[in-house]
C-alpha cells in the first residue's frame, strides 16, 4: 500500500504534521512519498491508494492559493483522500480555525473526520497526530477487506 502526503507550509508547522504522518504510515509499513505543494513536480496521484492532504488556513478561513492550484493540477478527484490542516484560534476564533481543512474535506467528500491542530503538533498535540494516523490506516484497511 502507498500513501501520497501532499501539504502545504510556510511556518513549518503543517510540515511538522505531514513529518508525523509519514512516520507513524512507515512504521506500520506503509510506503510513503511526501510533496511539498508549491515546489517541484506534483507527483501522480493516480499512483497511490490514498492521499494526505495538508494545508494551513490563510487570512479569513481561506485555503491558501498554492493549494487550490495544486488541486486544479490534479485534475481529478481521487476516490481516497484524508486531510490535515493547521490553524491558530487567536485569528478568528473557532468559526475560522482550520478552515480550509474543512473546506478540503468536503470537496474531496472525505470518508474521514480532518486532523485539526492548533499551531504546531508539538507536546499534547502530537498524540493526536499518531492517533487520526492509526484511525485513517484503520479506515482504508476497512475499505480493502
Amino acid at each position: 500500500m502507498s500513501f501520497l502526503i501532499a501539504y502545504a507550509s510556510w511556518s513549518g508547522n503543517t510540515q511538522e504534521v505531514a513529518e508525523l504522518i509519514t512516520e507513524s504510515l512507515q512504521n506500520e509499513g506503509v510506503e510513503v512519498d511526501t510533496f511539498r505543494i508549491g515546489i517541484g513536480v506534483i507527483p501522480n496521484v493516480k499512483e497511490y491508494d490514498a492521499l494526505c492532504i495538508g494545508s494551513f488556513t490563510w487570512e479569513k478561513g481561506a485555503t491558501p492559493d498554492e493549494v487550490k492550484d495544486f488541486v486544479a493540477d490534479v485534475g481529478y478527484k481521487p476516490d481516497l483522500v484524508y486531510v490535515f490542516g493547521t490553524g491558530d484560534t487567536q485569528f478568528g476564533g473557532d468559526d475560522l480555525f482550520c478552515k480550509a481543512a474543512d473546506k478540503l474535506a468536503k470537496f474531496y467528500h472525505s470518508p474521514f473526520e480532518p486532523l485539526k491542530i492548533e499551531q504546531s503538533p508539538r507536546g499534547m498535540q502530537e498524540q493526536s497526530v499518531t492517533n487520526w494516523t492509526k484511525g485513517v490506516l484503520e479506515h482504508w484497511r476497512h475499505l480493502q477487506e
